[in-house]
């Protein structure tokens, strides 16, 4: 009996692992992956875009502009930059990495403890705004 209970045991684990979206606790950080190249951990809605870094830069300024931000502080450095701005009475942050020659990371939050759905809100804008260029 212990036999077939240990068997039922490893499918049950094994359909949770293979069904996807199911969240992760790591060291007491929450990993979500959610469909695509996303990635939210701690409240940062993470992804990458395969463009230059300074075309990402202009279209993450672009999307700020659109959502009306306001207090923008954008730090740019060599390969790597924030943008810190109040869009609709949130405080939201932009971390900004070279990765490789066209790949270029992303990483959002929204509010203090972040906001996913905001988050994604921005990737989306930020990639309308690269498919105009």
């Amino acid at each position: 009996m212990s036999r077939q209970k240990s068997w039922l045991l490893v499918l049950i684990l094994g359909a949770f692992l293979i069904s996807g979206c199911a969240p992760l606790v790591v060291g007491g950080a929450v990993v979500s992956a959610t469909s695509g190249t996303y990635y939210y951990i701690n409240g940062e809605l993470k992804t990458d875009y395969y463009s230059p870094f300074d075309t990402v830069w202009s279209a993450c300024e672009k999307t700020i502009a659109d959502m009306r931000g306001v207090d923008v502080d954008p730090i740019k450095e060599l390969g790597t930059g924030t943008i810190s701005a109040m869009i609709e009475s949130e405080k939201v942050n932009f971390a900004i990495h070279y990765k490789a020659k066209n790949v270029t990371s992303v990483a959002i939050r929204v509010g203090l403890v972040g906001n996913k759905l905001s988050s994604q809100l921005l990737h989306d804008k930020i990639s309308e705004n690269l498919a105009k260029k």
